[in-house]
């Protein structure tokens, strides 16, 4: 039962058991209800057409009782006596008389006597509820299941009742039956056909759903083998089997494939990522130990600025990776809401150090609020400040505007510019574009890759331009705050 299969299988054959057994009722309830009525039809006709022979006053010895084998006839008095039973009828049962024996002044020829038939005429005339002299009722027959014996056979038979007044005002009632043998055998017929079919064709329908199943499951298994041939080598180039069909199993495998391509990219970010962060922290602290150890040894030679921005460089690198680490993590950016012309003039106003006067462009009276990190946010402008004054060659500038839907951030430099070839890899982490230049000079190559990342986890976009003074010009778009 842990299979897909049996399960299938299993759940497919009850199904079907379940609809062909009630299928199967049905037709047998509908076929027998059909020919109950034709021998419904059948014991009417019959009892209709000796009642009609009574109705005009036809002799009792004098009856026409066709094809008695089939249709056994027996006439009753009103007191519920046998008057005139069909020749060979021995026994009979379901018609509510008490023999099949007529009474004695039912003898031969002799016709029906009228009694006090006259009043009781004028009787049933008041009320309805026989017909009238010389007439056959019209009402719909009474019908009943018996039995009857004749010729010394007994068989089940439908008996119809159909009432009749003779000329002389006497009200008969005549039962006349129909065999039920064609019907219980038509029956029983199906039954067996059904009882001998049905497990036949739950066979063929577990054999060919298990089939079924087990084909439309062979690419998963393949899947599964792959997946698990890929956990066991830890090789996330290698990529499960697509089928070819276009069903929801090649859906799979094609997900599957995103899947490990999106892992494998992962993995390996991962792992230069590592190996670039510890190749960073490598010189700064190489450096700081060889300045530690020349200070142990000759105190007089003691580089104690060179150490202070060893230590720095180690710092803000340490500060970086950190904040990495929370970003891969998933961390929330906030949702306080941020001003960012306050925020760049604060940004600007604290930096004391540039070796280039930031200009600053903030309409007066503008509202650019956003939601977000504050902290974050002004790192992302203090990274795209920094980056300027690497690159400027005596112009840096940032202004705010709103864009649309959103607040724009654009931090401009008269420097080289970026080419455009490279103007998606300078996002990269520890990516450097000017090799000449030196790692205290240029950085670590994290602070772009950081920006993009806050500005990414804000809802919002960083892309790098031309700029009007012909250097770079870094634009920054941030959703507004609702």
């Amino acid at each position: 039962m842990r299979s897909v299969r049996a399960r299938a299988a299993i759940g497919a054959t009850l199904v079907v058991a379940v609809a062909l057994v009630a299928a199967g009722l049905a037709v047998l309830l509908v076929l027998r209800a059909n020919l109950i009525d034709q021998a419904d039809l059948q014991a009417e006709v019959a009892a209709r057409e000796v009642a009609g022979q009574l109705a005009t006053g036809t002799p009792y010895d004098e009856l026409e009782l066709d094809d008695e084998e089939d249709h056994p006839v027996q006439v009753t008095d009103e007191e519920g006596r046998a008057v005139v039973v069909s020749k060979d009828l021995r026994a009979i049962t379901g018609t509510g008389t008490s023999g099949v024996t007529p009474a004695p002044s039912a003898s031969a020829g002799a016709s029906p006597s009228p009694g006090d038939g006259d009043d009781d005429d004028a009787d049933d005339d008041d009320d309805g509820s026989r017909p009238g002299r010389g007439e056959v009722s019209s009402d719909d027959p009474d019908f009943s299941d018996g039995t009857a014996t004749v010729d010394g056979t007994t068989a089940d038979y439908r008996f119809a009742a159909v009432e009749a007044t003779t000329p002389d005002g006497v009200t008969l009632t005549v039962y006349a039956g129909a065999p039920l043998a064609a019907e219980q055998e038509a029956v029983n017929t199906v039954r067996g056909a059904m009882l001998t079919g049905l497990p036949l064709l739950l066979v063929v329908v577990a054999g060919v759903t298990w089939l079924v199943t087990r084909r439309a499951l062979r690419p998963v298994e393949g899947i599964r083998r792959e997946m698990a041939a890929i956990t066991a080598s830890e090789d996330l180039a290698r990529r499960v089997p697509e089928p070819g069909s276009r069903d929801e199993i090649a859906a799979l495998a094609r997900t599957t494939n995103e899947t490990l391509t999106v892992l494998e990219a992962s993995v390996e970010r991962q792992r230069r990522f590592v190996a670039d962060a510890s190749h960073e922290l490598r010189s700064p602290i190489a450096s700081l130990r060889t300045q530690l150890e020349v200070a142990e040894a000759h105190p007089e030679l003691l580089d104690l600025p060179g150490a202070v921005a060893d230590t720095v460089r180690l710092q803000v690198l340490a500060a970086d990776l950190l904040l990495l680490a929370r970003l891969d993590a998933g961390e929330k950016p906030g949702s306080a809401t941020v001003e960012l012309g306050a925020l760049v003039r604060e940004e600007v106003s604290q930096r004391t150090g540039d070796r280039i006067a930031v200009s600053v462009e903030v309409p007066q009276g503008g509202a650019f609020e956003v939601n977000g990190s504050r902290g974050q946010l002004s790192r992302v402008i203090g990274n795209l400040l920094d980056n300027a004054q690497r690159h400027a060659e005596g112009s840096v500038a940032v202004s705010v505007a709103a864009d649309g839907r959103g607040v724009r951030v654009e931090v401009r430099d008269d420097g080289a510019g970026v080419p455009e070839d490279e103007r998606e890899r300078i996002f990269e982490r520890f990516v450097r574009l000017d090799d000449a230049r030196s790692r205290d000079d240029g950085g670590a190559g994290l602070g772009l890759a950081i920006a993009r990342d806050v500005a990414s986890r804000h809802g919002g976009t960083l892309a790098v331009d031309r700029a009007a003074e012909g250097g770079a010009a870094f634009r920054l778009w941030l959703p507004r705050s609702a």
